[in-house]
């Protein structure tokens, strides 16, 4: 794999990330340790460096692993990102949430799992609408000061906070968000609304995840291979059949799987990505690597934009209306004037 720089920042990771939600067996489902152990061999042994993981992954399983990996090789080598926010403590009630005490104690814990001395991208995992976004930057930003974090990162939080966020670290001086893990994929292409654009204004890399839809880009849900998908999700519904029947199309043209299309389709949106590729077998995992080699061609791109698009609403569609996008701004003042 090439290498990319992380939003702006000098740290260098590989074009894919690997997604370590499914180390770890609880739940009935997942990669034991040998398993995953033999994931992240194939991982590193084709460049990959970029490893993510989070506190609540397999109640803490994930981190377990990764770290008795990480430690038996050169840690230096790794870029190692976890999560913190959701609950893994349920005897204390600040054991959630954004909050600077849950941070610090989180983090803690995860060094612990992680068997390292600091984290190379700190996420914040899911916003909880209570904690002030100054309070989050300035704990980020002693952690990062300590060196028990290099890089502050954000997931599944609304733009107009990350947005406040990013400016008032600025203004402050304090460590800004470099990369943004949304949900992503052809099925799933809302964060193009408002996360998406304000992530290329501040220079951030988005992290997709679920970039394969949860495996129903692959095209197994076609087979009638339902797994672990509620019936009502939507990528059972007709939409999601139809750009899956599309995926596959042009996977067949390119003489390539259905995987390695949907993975580049989000590589090729016009902005700094890099998904991150979940597996729990190994083969699933090599199938997903060669995703790097192939380049969508122009036709091949408009044909899944198309067959994926989504209406932006307001004001995103307001702006793209035709005297917009033919340069006519005396039109268009016209027609702002008459809904006025």
């Amino acid at each position: 794999m090439k290498y990319k720089l992380l939003g702006r920042s000098g740290l260098k990771v590989s074009e894919l990330c690997l997604g370590s939600m499914g180390f770890g067996t609880e739940a009935g489902w997942g990669a034991d340790k040998d398993t995953s152990f033999a994931i992240m061999d194939a991982f590193a042994n084709a460049g990959g460096n970029f490893i993510d993981t989070a506190n609540i992954y397999k109640l803490g399983t994930s981190e377990k692993i990764i770290g008795e990996y990480v430690s038996n090789h050169d840690r230096d080598h790794f870029v190692l990102a976890t999560k913190y926010t959701l609950l893994d403590n349920r005897t204390n009630v600040n054991a959630s949430g954004n909050n600077r005490k849950n941070m610090m104690r989180s983090v803690e814990d995860s060094l612990k799992r992680l068997k390292t001395d600091f984290l190379d991208v700190l996420y914040l995992h899911i916003w909880d609408n209570i904690t002030p976004i100054d309070e989050v930057l300035r704990g980020l930003d002693d952690l990062i000061r300590q060196g028990k974090v290099n890089y502050a990162a954000i997931s599944d939080t609304p733009a107009w906070v990350v947005a406040k966020g990013n400016t008032l670290a600025e203004l402050m001086g304090w460590s800004q968000f470099i990369a943004l893990q949304v949900e992503y994929s052809m099925i799933a292409r809302t964060a193009e609304r408002e996360l998406i654009p304000m992530a290329k204004h501040f220079g951030m890399t988005v992290t997709p995840w679920a970039p394969l839809a949860g495996g129903a880009l692959t095209g197994k849900y076609l087979r009638g291979d339902q797994g672990r998908i509620k019936p009502e999700s939507n990528r059972l519904n007709d939409n999601s059949v139809k750009i899956t029947k599309a995926v596959v199309e042009v996977a067949d043209e390119m003489g390539v799987s259905p995987s390695h299309v949907a993975l580049q389709w989000t590589r090729q949106q016009g902005f700094s990505s890099i998904p991150v590729v979940g597996a729990t077998k190994v083969s699933q995992l090599e199938d997903n690597l060669k995703s790097v080699e192939i380049t969508l061609s122009d036709e091949h791109l408009q044909k899944l934009n198309a067959v994926s698009a989504i209406s932006l609403g307001f004001p995103g569609d307001f702006f793209n209306e035709d005297a917009v996008k033919t340069n006519s701004f005396g039109g268009f003042y016209d027609k702002v004037e008459k809904r006025i």
